[in-house]
């Protein structure tokens, strides 16, 4: 029996218990690494803002009061009530706009993921696994991706599509699966080689089964470690597509629109866009940190 078939089937049969080891295993690794726990709290402080977004949100984020324009942070505005991070130009809550710009940051983020790592990991797998010309093709398209400039792509798409929700993680989806294929590509291409896929092949395995049952959770670990960097980047171009105007269209908060607002107002209202960046860099720091740590954990090599 060779190696690769060996631990294959070692880790079918690990038991609950050893499972269950890993699992502290990890949690101790995790409890260790401070910058780890602080990404975690980030990310779950963020998460839960999105979550409860109605619940724990001070006002409507939609609701306009002129009267109260461009105030500054205060536990008690003309209006009676507490704006903590202020007001906007029409008189918006920040803080209840930032809340629910949560929501639009961290579902951009991962359907976007997600859909670029879906497709990137099956080009990846096929291009690898079948060599030749359908490799050559594969490879051909993803250069032809890499030589596309982002922004050009996303205004021919909105300008057909239309400025959406859906269209925006299709935008950012299908401009982000490249890094996915190159490395699962590099990766099958070592592990098609193994001892476990030429058992799996004389055995009279087909393709299909081979790619999705040997070779495919061979490959999760650096497709995991890029898809949680990955969401960090995709939140940098939601809010860049919004403060350009190509994003998610007003009333709906988003925080690069709210930059955008903001930008007019730097010398008279900061809080305005010292905010939503606020927002913007300690989410996208707390999800690094936690990838690191993933990264690190994931990776054998880097335990040596």
């Amino acid at each position: 029996m060779s190696d690769g078939t060996l631990t294959l089937e070692m880790q079918e049969a690990a038991s609950p218990l050893e499972r269950r080891q890993d699992l502290r295993r990890v949690l101790r690794e995790l409890a260790k690494n401070r910058a780890a726990l602080l990404g975690l709290a980030i990310l779950m402080v963020v998460t839960a803002a999105a979550i409860f977004a109605p619940v724990i949100s001070p006002a409507d984020p939609l609701i306009q009061e002129v009267s109260v324009r461009l105030k500054p942070p205060t536990l008690e505005g003309g209006d009676g009530r507490a704006h903590l991070l202020g007001t906007d130009h029409l008189g918006r809550d920040i803080l209840s706009r930032l809340i629910f710009g949560a929501r639009i940051s961290l579902v951009i983020g991962i359907s976007a993921v997600a859909l670029a790592g879906t497709l990137g990991t099956l080009l990846g797998l096929v291009a690898g696994y079948r060599g030749g010309r359908t490799d050559d093709i594969c490879m051909r398209v993803t250069d032809t991706m890499l030589a596309m400039p982002f922004i050009l792509l996303a205004l021919a798409v909105i300008a057909v599509l239309g400025s959406s929700l859906r269209n925006i993680i299709f935008v950012l989806g299908i401009t982000s699966w490249v890094s996915y294929a190159r490395v699962v590509r590099a990766e099958v291409l070592t592990l098609r080689t193994r001892e476990f896929v030429s058992a799996a092949q004389a055995l009279g395995g087909r393709g299909a089964r081979i790619i999705f049952r040997h070779l495919l959770p061979n490959v999760l670990t650096p497709v995991i470690v890029i898809a949680t960097l990955e969401v960090a980047r995709m939140i940098i171009l939601e809010s860049a597509l919004s403060f350009l105007g190509l994003g998610v269209q007003p009333p709906t908060p988003t925080w690069g629109g709210m930059l955008a607002d903001g930008r007019a107002y730097l010398s008279t209202a900061w809080w305005l866009a010292t905010f939503p960046g606020l927002c913007i860099m300690l989410s996208v720091l707390g999800i690094n940190l936690l990838g690191d740590w993933l990264r690190d954990i994931l990776d054998p090599r880097l335990r040596l």
